[in-house]
């Protein structure tokens, strides 16, 4: 995420879009090690949650990257591939937790 907001274009659009970007696409490992600190089983939960709202926000930005033609499909769809991922990872977590 880092290095899609440097690679964007310096315009004023595309600087809303890349600090956007950037604060979702770093919150989620936040999020994850706040959660590894928790002190109750409700704290843990929530903290995933939080980092799962998260990375929901960053495939919306990517699709709004994508759609103003910032930046194209193929270098994106790791990215998109990668939070997918992390999304059915926490989704897990969130539910092994809740059902204890």
């Amino acid at each position: 995420m880092i290095r899609l907001s440097s690679a964007l274009p310096s315009n004023r659009t595309a600087d809303v879009i890349a600090r956007q970007l950037l604060r979702s696409g770093t919150s989620p490992g936040a999020h994850f090690r706040e959660a590894l600190r928790a002190r109750s089983k409700s704290e843990y939960v929530a903290k995933l949650n939080g980092g799962l709202m998260e990375l929901e926000e960053i495939l919306y930005w990517l699709e709004i990257v994508e759609g103003a033609n910032l930046m194209t499909s193929q270098k994106l769809e790791p990215l998109k591939t990668e939070t997918t991922e992390l999304i059915a990872i926490f989704v897990s977590l969130i539910k092994k937790w809740r059902g204890k």
